[in-house]
């Protein structure tokens, strides 16, 4: 497991998002000033050319603001940028895969959405950390698992302590401002946000409180 260099972006995260007012690099802009250190891009469905040209624009952003910048899926992109990482889907390349493309000194996070499927991914390789939902029903995910709530993640956790694994553990999936301290005093990692932020009337002012809550628990 790598050493992470920020590892403070475990108790936030935002994964960037576009809607009808702001565009993905705006997401990452505003997300960036409201006071976030973690930025995953995720960008479903476009083009290579495209992803790229966003990808260095964020990261440029991320640079400048101390901020972590990982890529959602692409593993060739995320190396041939110089990435702080990736996160992967439970379809996308194995974690040993990008971890012998990536080395060893980048992030590699996994989706999963319950234990059996941490069991199964630390029985074959070891993430950084594991993103874990849906907390609750979330309209930016699409094929969406059944979600977790509260009290599957305290069982999740449970089952972790009892197998010995301790790889940090961050809550996903339709969480709003007000669940946020109870998800990390249950014991989770950390959270990461989307469209909870995007959609605010004003995103940085809420991002803004969302951090202030993170350093208040």
């Amino acid at each position: 497991m790598v050493k992470i260099t920020n590892s403070s972006g475990y108790r936030l995260q935002f994964i960037t998002h576009c809607n009808g007012r702001y565009s993905y690099l705006d997401s990452v802009r505003m997300a960036l000033e409201g006071g976030c250190r973690w930025i995953q891009l995720r960008m479903k469905d476009a083009d290579e050319s495209l992803l790229e040209e966003t990808a260095l624009a964020a990261q440029k952003m991320c640079r400048e603001h101390g901020a972590t910048f990982i890529i959602n899926d692409n593993v060739l992109l995320a190396k041939r940028i110089g990435a702080d990482g990736v996160h992967l889907g439970k379809n996308d390349m194995s974690i040993a895969d990008a971890r012998d493309i990536l080395g060893s000194k980048s992030i590699i996070g996994a989706t999963v959405n319950s234990f059996e499927d941490i069991r199964e991914i630390i029985g074959n390789s070891v993430p950084d950390y594991f993103g874990c939902g849906p907390f609750r029903f979330t309209s930016t995910k699409r094929n969406l698992a059944p979600t977790i709530g509260l009290e599957g993640y305290r069982e999740i956790l449970s089952r972790m302590v009892s197998a010995g694994t301790d790889i940090p553990i961050v809550a996903i999936g339709g969480i709003r401002m007000e669940d946020i301290a109870a998800l990390l005093e249950c014991g989770m990692s950390g959270i990461a946000l989307s469209g909870s932020v995007l959609n605010a009337s004003d995103p940085v002012d809420e991002m803004a409180k969302i951090v202030a809550i993170i350093h208040s628990v």
